[in-house]
Order: C-alpha cells, then sequence, then structure tokens
C-alpha cells in the first residue's frame, strides 16, 4: 500500500493528513469548512484515495489559511505516499461535466511542480467562501504534490457546479497518473531514471 501521514503545525493551523493511494474511496474529513469537506470528499471518491484529514484553523480571521495548508498537507501526504515515483503511468487527464459546467484537467507527477489556472467564477462567494481560494489550494496541493497541473473550465453558470467539475477532474486525473504500469512497475518514468528537477 502507497500511504502517506502529514502532520502540519504553524501559528495558524494545526492539520493531519493520512492518505491512502490504493485504497476505495473511503474519507473522513473535517476542515471547519464544510465546503471545502465536501470537495474532499469527491477527491477521495472519484480517486479511489482514502483520506483522513482533520484541520483546526484561524477560521475567525477567514479561510484563506486552512484552505491552502490542507492543500498543501495533502500533497505532502501524497508525495510521501509515491516515493520514488516508480512503475507509475505519470500522466493522467480527465474531462469532467458537472450539470451545465465543464472543466479539463490534466497533469504529470514529474515533480515539478507548476499550475495553470483558467477557471472564472460568475460571483466572488461561494456561500461564506471567497471563490479565489480554490486556486490556492490547487496551487498548494500541486506545489507539495511535485504536480504540472492544468485545469481549465470551459464554460459554467453556477460556482457550485463549476468548482466540484475541478475536484472532480482532478480526482479522476489522479486516480489514472497515479495507476501502476504493468509493464514498467519496476521503473522510474522518465529517459533521466528520475523524476524532478530540470527539464
Amino acid at each position: 500500500m502507497r500511504t502517506g501521514r502529514v502532520e502540519r503545525n504553524t501559528n495558524e493551523t494545526q492539520i493531519s493528513v493520512e492518505l491512502n493511494l490504493d485504497g476505495e474511496g473511503v474519507y473522513d474529513i473535517s476542515t471547519g469548512i464544510g465546503f471545502l469537506d465536501h470537495m474532499l470528499e469527491q477527491l477521495s471518491r472519484h480517486g479511489l484515495i482514502d483520506l483522513k484529514v482533520k484541520a483546526k484553523g484561524d477560521l475567525h480571521i477567514d479561510f484563506h489559511h486552512t484552505t491552502e495548508d490542507v492543500g498543501i498537507a495533502i500533497g505532502e501526504a501524497f508525495t510521501q505516499a509515491l516515493g520514488d515515483r516508480r512503475g507509475i503511468t505519470r500522466y493522467g487527464s480527465a474531462l469532467s461535466p458537472m450539470d451545465e459546467a465543464l472543466t479539463r484537467v490534466a497533469l504529470d507527477a514529474s515533480n515539478r511542480p507548476y499550475l495553470v489556472w483558467k477557471v472564472e467564477f460568475v460571483r466572488d462567494k461561494l456561500g461564506d467562501m471567497d471563490t479565489e481560494l480554490f486556486k490556492e489550494w490547487f496551487g498548494g496541493f500541486a506545489q507539495a504534490a511535485g504536480l504540472t497541473l492544468h485545469v481549465e473550465t470551459f464554460y459554467g453558470e453556477n460556482n457550485h457546479h463549476i468548482i466540484e467539475s475541478c475536484f472532480k477532474g482532478l480526482a479522476r486525473a489522479l486516480r489514472q497518473a497515479v495507476e501502476i504500469d504493468p509493464r514498467k512497475a519496476d521503473q522510474v518514468p522518465s529517459t533521466k531514471g528520475v523524476l524532478g528537477g530540470s527539464l
């Protein structure tokens, strides 16, 4: 089993994450931000990643620190679980429709983090949550997980549908990228023999 466990404690947040990439999509998530919990449940369920997240943050200020730090902590657990990334398919992509919204997610688990975020929301808020914070989550996750990650929503009219299509697309792309390729299960998927560093 490819598992990761991370404790992230700062003056702003206290976060624990347990993750199993070879799971069944079982989750136990409590961040204090209801909608973020809902999105992480989608990530777990559709990515077949067992995920446990407990977070306490300075929500009396705003949701920024908790949202970003949860992304970082999950990304660190993801990196831990992948190890040297030997045998993985490495690339993944998904088209994710959610009612009227459609998002494309493409990623390379290259250990060279980069985020391209082309997602526009129809309003600045989703309930109590600033929609700009979703980019912070994806950025923190991509950086810590070592992903080159491209997220592009083609269209959508409902903020809930737009961001849910992003998380579900990420889940499906991750599931594809981290699967073991039986023809190359003993090799790192790079001509360099190692993932990370310069091109």
